[in-house]
């Protein structure tokens, strides 16, 4: 049973434009969101429903009074109705574990990287 209702789950995104049975989806299923939200580009998805996500920041080194470029690379789960593809820039957010890596879910597609 696919539900065609889109639940709002308290986070200013654009709605998914697919619809999916998935209860681990935030729109569709009964997942809350929590925490922290994060904008980086899908580095893979080659795993099924999953999808990694990268994003650089600058950190900065006291000794040499300069800032440094680093990365993070988290998994999140990639639900069906949003399908974010390799080198798509997205939205992530912070839920409950859902496996043993996965502590993040894809919650909106913002375009490809240019």
């Amino acid at each position: 049973m696919v539900k065609t209702t889109v639940r709002d789950i308290g986070i200013d995104v654009a709605k998914p434009s697919g619809t999916c049975a998935d209860a681990k989806c935030p729109f569709h299923g009964t997942l809350p969101i929590r925490g922290k939200l994060f904008q980086g580009e899908v580095v893979s998805s080659l795993a099924t429903k999953t999808a990694t996500v990268r994003w650089e920041f600058a950190s900065y080194v006291r000794k040499f009074e300069r800032y440094a470029r680093k990365n993070t690379k988290v998994v999140a789960y990639n639900p069906a109705c949003i399908g974010a593809k390799r080198g798509d820039v997205v939205r992530i957010a912070e839920c409950r574990p859902l496996s043993k890596t996965k502590r993040f879910v894809v919650i909106e597609k913002m375009g490809d990287k240019k």
